[in-house]
């Protein structure tokens, strides 16, 4: 009966053939398709009921492969523009789709890329000062050795974004939930935070002196070597958070680590104990949760 369900779904994908979203899709409903047979079988179905009933619960599927495919097109036929090495100040991308694009060598300064698709997209050793990523799409964007200087990221999808060697000294983040993102060796000093969730996010050997994150968020977030001198996760809520401190033949890196503010910060009993473990922080105002 697989072999028929397979068919089945042979004759209706066949004028999209060669389309890997459209591909994809059949992959994944001859599964759903597999396992609702097996369902109406195991009900006592025999299996012509079973696989006329399997049929009937997709739909008009015809429809759904339809839009698809008209997008998968839509995207093949994007021209791939020469973005590299040119000048691109106050230059106006807002809303625009570009996936996978270059921006390499690039001077982007003030330009406006609200509410663009720029996933998979790099921004290699760009000047992108003061440029604006509001409601952004930026899901697997890489900026390494990028200026992100006073950059505006109201919104934005941040979703395995790589950052490397960049400075973000002065950018504003707000309303966004970072998902599995990557700095590395990047300059946050005098960055916003505001209403953020920091979800898998892992800071590595970066620069958050006077950083403040206080009401934000933080699940499963790594601060490996990262200074954090001065900065404040007051009223914060950790969980599954841990701080590898930058080395030092000295006790330096604890006493810069005392200056850090966890007041009114909430943790899981674990982020409480690894804390609790350098002695050199005040928990004394911390609730666990």
């Amino acid at each position: 009966m697989n072999e028929k369900l397979n068919s089945y779904l042979n004759g209706v994908f066949a004028p999209y053939d060669g389309l890997k979203s459209v591909e994809e899709l059949k992959s994944d409903l001859l599964s759903d398709l597999q396992e609702r047979f097996h369902e109406l079988k195991a009900e006592g179905k025999d299996d012509e009921t079973a696989f006329e009933m399997t049929i009937d619960s997709i739909g008009d599927i015809e429809e759904t492969l339809l839009e698809v495919a008209n997008l998968s097109r839509s995207l093949e036929r994007q021209v791939q523009i020469n973005l590299r090495a040119i000048n691109l100040q106050e230059s106006d991308f807002a809303g625009v789709t570009l996936h996978e694009g270059e921006f390499k060598v690039s001077d982007l300064q003030g330009a406006n890329f609200a509410g663009a698709d720029l996933t998979g997209t790099s921004f290699a050793t760009s000047n992108a000062q003061k440029a604006n990523f509001d409601g952004a799409n930026l899901t697997d964007c890489s900026f390494s050795v990028t200026d992100l200087t006073d950059a505006s990221f109201h919104k934005s999808v941040l979703v395995r974004t790589n950052v490397i060697t960049s400075s973000m000294k002065g950018a504003k983040f707000n309303h966004i939930r970072l998902t599995d993102v990557r700095l590395t060796k990047t300059d946050l000093r005098e960055a916003t935070f505001e209403n953020c969730v920091f979800n898998g996010v892992d800071f590595k050997s970066c620069d958050l002196r006077g950083s403040h994150f206080d009401g934000q968020t933080f699940i499963g977030v790594k601060f490996d070597k990262s200074s954090l001198i001065n900065a404040s996760f007051r009223g914060a809520t950790l969980k599954n958070v841990s701080f590898r401190l930058p080395f030092s033949m000295t006790n330096k890196s604890y006493l810069d680590f005392k200056t850090v503010c966890f007041d009114d910060a909430a943790m899981d009993k674990l982020t409480y104990a690894a804390l609790k473990g350098l002695w050199v922080v005040d928990l004394s105002k911390v609730t666990i949760i």
